[in-house]
């Protein structure tokens, strides 16, 4: 008789079973109990001084926006303690005013940090789809006339419909064969994005998807508003520029070298009006320290998105009047850190820039 076969027919070896299983059902590990927690009403738990400097906006501007793009983030979902769209918009509000860990802000939120990255994708590319409402150049005679107005009310320069420049955006290394062209001068990696703002801080234009060893000119030079430009369906409108830019019939720049007492007037003046282009670098990553603290994703499309999202953010910001949240010392150097100095371009005092900076010499000679 085999082994096996006279060993499980005693009565013995059923017994022992029996109390194996009976020991399995005593020590057998108890499913685990789902947690819901309880998620805050952010609206209701701060004052609006500490929302502000919590989500960077006031709360009926908050209300505002959750308005346009509710039913874009809405979850399509029927299951209990499903994410809010007013949840999902906070959530990635934090993101952007701390530039944290998603980890950090999901548990901020109350959500778990998978289901939190997946919402700051979703809501930043909503928020970017708000683009073309609330980031817009001027294109009507009235639009045109009322900008041109207000830039001259700054220092007396004519003809200006916007202010040129860029500014870095740091970002983590993206990887790949390609990472090394997002390193910029000052060896840290970003996205050089173009802006054009209006004399009340308000973005135009903007170009989001150049790495941080690209020059300024070079993006100009590729811009959709370039060839704007150069259709002449501004007219006789201008911009006003550094030198790090070339100078053209459109685009005017600093004299390198003024002399006259007319050259140093028209380089004030040009400068004054230049200026609300760099200010409103500080008061946008003031507003979003992400942008200076860097955006720690590696896909560059939601980095692209985020850029735009809090570019839309700021438009909105300086519609309403919100005010200005705070920001820590720290904030203040890597905002400092994130500006640059462009190379002056190098065809900027030949003859025909001559004939474009004159016209503007002889108007500014006229007045003194």
């Amino acid at each position: 008789m085999d082994f096996y076969d006279d060993y499980s027919d005693t009565e013995e070896s059923d017994e022992a079973i029996d109390d194996f299983e009976h020991l399995a059902e005593l020590v057998a590990f108890p499913r685990r109990v789902k947690i819901i927690r309880k998620r805050p009403d952010h609206f209701k738990v701060w004052r609006d001084d500490e929302f502000l400097n919590r989500f960077r906006l006031n709360k009926d501007t908050v209300k505002f926006i959750l308005r346009i793009i509710e039913s874009k983030i809405v979850s399509q979902t029927n299951r209990n303690n499903a994410v809010t769209p007013s949840q999902k918009l906070l959530m990635t509000l934090r993101y952007y005013a701390t530039g944290s860990f998603i980890a950090t802000c999901a548990d901020f939120a109350g959500i778990h940090k998978t289901t939190g990255g997946k919402i700051i994708i979703e809501v930043s590319k909503a928020l970017a789809g708000l683009r073309p409402d609330f980031i817009n150049f001027p294109t009507t005679d009235e639009e045109i006339r009322q900008v041109k107005q207000d830039f001259f009310n700054i220092a007396k320069f004519p003809s200006c419909i916007g202010a040129i420049d860029c500014t870095h955006i740091k970002i983590r290394s993206p990887g790949g064969n390609d990472a090394e062209i997002f390193r910029n001068r000052k060896q840290f990696f970003s996205m050089n994005v173009q802006t054009i703002c209006d004399s009340k801080l308000i973005i135009q234009n903007i170009v989001a998807r150049w790495p941080g060893s690209s020059h300024d000119a070079n993006i100009f030079r590729n811009s959709a508003i370039k060839q704007r430009f150069d259709n002449r369906e501004f007219k006789d409108c201008v911009l006003v520029a550094d030198s790090g830019y070339p100078m053209q019939s459109y685009m005017i720049t600093p004299m390198l070298n003024p002399i006259t007492n007319v050259e140093n007037t028209f380089n004030e003046s040009q400068i004054r009006t230049r200026n609300p282009v760099e200010r409103s670098y500080g008061v946008w990553k003031r507003r979003f320290p992400i942008l200076s603290l860097g955006i720690n994703v590696r896909n560059l499309d939601t980095v692209q998105a985020i850029i735009v999202a809090t570019a839309v953010l700021h438009n909105i910001a300086r519609r309403f009047g919100d005010d200005e949240p705070r920001v820590t010392e720290e904030q203040e150097n890597l905002i400092t850190l994130t500006i640059f100095e462009q190379p002056h371009a190098i065809n900027n005092q030949g003859r025909s820039q001559s004939i474009h900076r004159n016209r503007f010499l002889n108007y500014f000679n006229s007045l003194l």
